[in-house]
């Protein structure tokens, strides 16, 4: 196998070099120059490298070429696009139809601390399988492939907000050295570097250490537990400031409304709420 693919990489310069197709008869005996060598050398390398170390899919796990990217032509979609039309308050997926003025029937009546939230998927199918598998401690490589489509997808939707920072979502000191990693600081990282602006990974500190959010009984029971749970950072400078506090999911938006909160305290424009799923 290996000679073989050492052989394509090889017809493959010679093809590119002098006009032929792949599968033509090429001319014997041609002088190289050390800039053509170099280049076949890495062709070269690149076919060993993909050989040992494939390019795979980093959902399904299908084989990919060398330049096809970190997800597949049928995953890429289930990951970065949403079908259905989304409340711009809460982010719940909603019918064509239905008047959103004040919010949808899940988040009417509610009171957040962010202004708005933005997402990419509902948290269903593959979607909520990539994310259960970001939050295990060998998860930090996937997320980062994850946050690298996940940011090329939001940016456009995002840059009319014309943000100022991006802000994670922090874990709290135990559930982090657990993990090894935040999958928000990554996402936000990721998103920050998309639309040129920075990412304040410290704006923001977990006071203590709450149950997990999933083990809560119903809305009221999620906002009990993680109720003054974060405190910004006494110098944080956002007055004015449009600000895009990032996290993994969205549920009922306990999390995320008491985070921004705690930043409200430094008189920022707006705060929108930036997630993968809801």
């Amino acid at each position: 196998m290996l000679s073989t693919r050492v052989a394509v990489g090889y017809r493959r310069y010679h093809a590119e070099r002098n006009g032929f197709g792949y599968r033509k008869h090429l001319p014997v005996g041609r002088h190289f120059t050390y800039k053509s060598n170099m280049t076949l050398i890495a062709e070269l390398l690149r076919g060993f490298s993909q050989l040992i170390y494939p390019n795979m899919c980093w959902a399904c796990h299908t084989v990919l070429g060398p330049d096809d990217g970190l997800f597949c032509g049928d995953c890429l979609p289930q990951l970065t696009i949403d079908l259905f039309p989304t409340c711009p308050r809460c982010s719940s997926s909603v019918g064509p139809y239905v008047v959103l003025n004040k919010g949808c029937t899940q988040c009417t009546g509610q009171t957040f601390g962010f202004d708005g939230a933005f997402l990419a998927g509902p948290y269903d199918g593959l979607l909520r399988e990539v994310i259960l598998r970001m939050k295990a401690w060998s998860g930090e490589d996937l997320t980062e492939a994850l946050a690298t489509v996940w940011a090329d997808a939001m940016a456009e939707r995002l840059k009319p907000l014309t943000a100022d920072c991006v802000i994670p979502i922090p874990l709290h000191w135990r559930r982090r050295w657990w993990r090894g990693f935040n999958q928000s600081e990554i996402l936000s990282l990721a998103l920050a570097k998309k639309l040129d602006v920075p990412c304040l990974l410290k704006a923001l500190q977990r006071t203590r250490h709450t149950a997990s959010q999933t083990a809560q009984s119903g809305a009221t029971g999620r906002q009990e537990n993680v109720h003054k749970a974060f405190a910004a950072t006494r110098s944080l400078d956002l007055a004015g400031k449009t600000v895009l506090l990032v996290d993994d999911v969205l549920t009922t938006g306990a999390t995320t409304s008491e985070a921004a909160k705690a930043l409200r305290v430094h008189k920022p424009k707006a705060i929108y709420a930036v997630v993968v799923a809801h």
